[in-house]
């Protein structure tokens, strides 16, 4: 290959864009981890708070920094009246991501620190994200019903504050753990395209708002984040287990893509499978609806003996999800309000030791070329 003629690398695959403390999958034992803490291990060991805190300042937190983290966070869930009549204004039939992208747009011109973008504010964005975008997603989920928006109870943890936004009432503790599982394997993962996303926009100088309404429209894109509500739609399209044979080869047949199976980075299968599908499991028995479930084993062991592909995070969540009570496009914006942690992470990250992100191109279009007359044209 010629010096004229660069290496392209689509999609940027196998290109190791920066250096990153945050999170890493560690290749010896298939483990996506946390600031060097096993995700399945956190996932067992601590909760959503916790591990929010984590991914912000390196470590653990202490019981008193904990408490402190948490009293900060319930005391920033309320949304404005303003922000409350843009959500009213959006057409019940949009998508909620759309909504929830419009509404961080919408806080940034709201939020006291807009211009800026010091580490110390950007932090302070950072936990006012964290803590009202529960409210504005489960606000749009209502308002597209036709319900009112629930006020935040600055009296509940994270999790459970989620659920009385959204039913009004907090479930038993086996859906809180299930769903706090969730949030802790969708909170980071590494240079993924959201992420790169809030990554490039904060390489330009632009603020939290900024980054994070940019990762939110790469995160909607049913190849990242809206594959798990993809997965749901084709469990219901499928029907059952008695089914899924039959509909998966029919796939197999035209070449199509089936939703949930593989991944750019776990060859071996994705690490927070395992955990998942353990906690959608417990979601199933708790119901007492497994035909989801079932379906999903089918699918999974045809994949894996016919084409050698397993499945990632968003198969086994997407049903999870839906066991819980939630409607299928609420799938992604849940998303969204785990990711804000991990984005924010490479967010504080990429400010520290910033350069813009400006990368090249190969062109293969005209060369140089005379602009003609429009009388001798054609």
């Amino acid at each position: 290959m010629s010096e004229a003629e660069p290496t392209i690398y689509k999609g940027l695959v196998g290109v190791y864009a920066d250096v990153s403390a945050v999170s890493k999958v560690m290749p010896e034992t298939n483990s996506l981890t946390y600031r060097g803490y096993a995700v399945q291990d956190l996932c067992e060991e601590s909760n959503f708070e916790e591990v929010a805190y984590l991914l912000w300042h390196g470590e653990l937190p202490t019981a008193a920094q904990l408490a402190a983290f948490q009293k900060e966070e319930r005391a920033n869930r309320a949304i404005s009246p303003a922000l409350l009549s843009v959500l009213r204004a959006i057409p019940k039939d949009a998508h909620p991501m759309d909504a929830v992208r419009t509404a961080v747009s919408f806080m940034g011109t709201e939020d006291p620190e807009a211009g800026d973008v010091s580490d110390a504010a950007q932090r302070r964005k950072a936990m006012r994200l964290l803590a009202k975008l529960p409210t504005a997603v489960a606000a749009t989920n209502r308002l597209s019903k036709g319900l009112e928006p629930i006020a935040p109870d600055p009296s509940l943890p994270f999790c459970e504050n989620f659920f009385h936004l959204v039913f009004g009432k907090v479930p038993q503790p086996e859906v809180i753990k299930s769903f706090d599982v969730s949030m802790i394997l969708y909170a980071e993962h590494t240079f993924n395209a959201s992420t790169f996303t809030a990554r490039t926009v904060t390489s330009t100088g632009a603020d939290m708002h900024g980054a994070i309404t940019a990762a939110i429209a790469a995160l909607k894109g049913p190849l990242h984040g809206g594959a798990n509500e993809a997965v749901m739609h084709m469990l219901k399209e499928i029907g059952g287990p008695d089914k899924a044979g039959e509909w998966i080869h029919g796939k197999f047949d035209h070449k199509a893509l089936v939703m949930g199976f593989g991944h750019r980075v776990y060859k071996s299968g994705d690490s927070r499978v395992p955990t998942m599908k353990k906690y959608a499991e417990k979601m199933a028995e708790v119901v007492g609806d497994r035909r989801w479930m079932e379906t999903s084993r089918v699918l999974a062991e045809i994949m894996l003996r016919e084409k050698k592909i397993h499945p990632n995070l968003d198969f086994p969540a997407g049903p999870a999800y839906y066991l819980m009570g939630f409607d299928i496009p609420m799938f992604t914006p849940i998303f969204v309000c785990s990711r804000i942690t991990g984005w924010a992470a490479h967010v504080f990250e990429q400010a520290a030791d910033n350069r813009l992100i400006r990368p090249l191109s190969q062109y293969t279009g005209e060369a140089q070329r005379p602009v003609k007359p429009i009388g001798s044209r054609g």
